[in-house]
């Protein structure tokens, strides 16, 4: 730890001190995030006689932000812990401290830049590519992005990444749960109130081309993404339609297809209240069509999505979990009140699968029959209220319950007659030690 903060130091004091002389843009902030939870059927129902959990994780930053007419740095250190993970007097933490970001930007002409290291990649509404930020200790990509300008209004990204395990001289297999290769292109354009995304990603996994051995033969299964956006932003109405098509191949080299329909509208009648309905469509592989030779995967991924912010909070969907199942068809109610400092958010959802749930039933004679169960998952409430006491400063907190279905019990283990549910309080500091922009005031 204290090789990487003494640099880091050095450096910001040097910017610190020069800003001015060069005409740049110099600053540094931070985060303190703790929070509490109690997790009592969290992310799978709740078994019996089993007791619920409860702590507090803390994320914390140090950023460093730099620009000036040529080019953009910024700098994330990282530090994520749950409280008592380690002694009082300890000489080291259990994950340490950890760079989040570390990127540069070039403008190389009027139109193109040139930006790489280790980022944070979000696209529209984090569907696809997001930060994950929910998660204390957020995602982050090592990879290099043409960015294009057409104007004010269009955009264009286009990106790559190649990951590795260590730098070697000969091919050493990738191990890590992550993407060997990805390329992507994606293009915004804004249209007076109204906005479109299109949205291609070429997303290379390895695979064990030669599971029958114990040599392990790399290769890798590609996938492709394509879909598009469009947003329209009135004054007292808002709508979102989303659709995407994956084809190519899955993890273990077998056929895909599959598709992803989304869309919500919200509507502000009155001041501070806003109400909507949502709803969206990952399809997915029915249980009994799982593993049969030529048949292909219809599961829908959302690869790199913040995937906390769909599908209720409990994060029973899509978070860690779920892939490469029965899909999903989520219809969701959100209702927001806004009263000065605080927000009250309300937002109930009911699942159902996109495919058949199975189980197998012996029939005699290595023979099975299939029991197809009900489509419906469960209903999902979910409440929050946050308070933003001063600038830089917010208190929220939130309590989520999961009235299950004997279908998800199918899914998820567990028990569907117990209580399931989830609660937590969470504090967010958002400091900012220096900023270059206003000594010049």
């Amino acid at each position: 730890m204290k090789k990487l903060s003494y640099p880091l130091v050095t450096i910001l004091l040097l910017l610190f001190f020069n800003s001015e002389l060069l005409s740049q843009t110099i600053k540094i902030t931070g985060e303190i995030r703790p929070r509490y939870e109690l997790r009592h059927g969290y992310k799978t129902l709740f078994p019996d006689d089993a007791t619920p959990a409860n702590f507090v994780s803390q994320r914390t930053r140090l950023n460093g932000y730099f620009a000036n007419n040529t080019f953009t740095a910024f700098l994330s250190l990282q530090d994520v812990r749950v409280w008592g993970d380690v002694n009082q007097l300890n000489k080291g933490d259990v994950y340490g401290l950890s760079v989040h970001q570390a990127w540069a930007q070039v403008k190389l002409t009027k139109f193109l830049s040139l930006k790489a290291g280790r980022m944070e990649i979000v696209y529209d509404d984090h569907r696809i590519f997001g930060s994950v930020g929910w998660a204390q200790q957020a995602r982050s990509h090592d990879a290099a992005v043409f960015k294009f300008f057409f104007g004010d209004n269009h955009k264009l990204d286009l990106g790559f990444a190649i990951n590795a395990m260590q730098e070697s001289l000969y091919k050493v297999a990738y191990e890590n749960k992550n993407y060997k290769t990805i390329q992507w292109l994606h293009y915004h354009g804004d249209f007076g109130k109204s906005g479109l995304s299109v949205l291609f990603l070429n997303n290379g996994l390895a695979y064990d081309a030669d599971a029958d051995t114990a040599k392990y033969d790399e290769k890798i299964a590609y996938s492709q993404t394509i879909g598009a956006r469009y947003s329209l932003k009135a004054q007292k109405i808002k709508f979102n339609v989303a659709v995407y098509y994956q084809g190519g191949k899955n993890k273990a080299n077998n056929d895909l297809a599959a598709m992803y329909f989304g869309g919500d509208v919200s509507l502000h009648l009155v001041k501070g209240f806003s109400f909507g309905l949502g709803g969206e469509y990952l399809s997915g592989t029915a249980t009994k069509d799982k593993g049969i030779s030529g048949e292909k995967d219809k599961s829908f991924t959302p690869f790199y999505g913040t995937n906390h912010k769909f599908n209720g909070w409990m994060d029973y969907f899509y978070v860690g979990n779920h892939g490469g199942s029965v899909g999903l068809i989520d219809i969701y109610i959100p209702l927001v009140y806004m009263v000065k400092k605080v927000t009250f958010k309300l937002i109930p959802h009911y699942f159902m699968s996109a495919a058949t749930v199975s189980t197998a039933i012996e029939a005699g004679r290595g023979i099975n029959e299939w029991k197809d169960y009900s489509s419906g998952l469960g209903t999902e409430i979910d409440f929050s209220v946050g308070y933003a006491v001063t600038k830089g400063v917010v208190i929220a907190g939130g309590y989520s319950q999961m009235f299950a279905t004997e279908t998800m019990q199918v899914l998820k283990g567990g028990n569907y007659q117990n209580t399931s549910n989830w609660a937590w309080v969470m504090i967010t500091f958002k400091p900012t030690f220096y900023n270059s922009d206003n000594k010049k005031k």
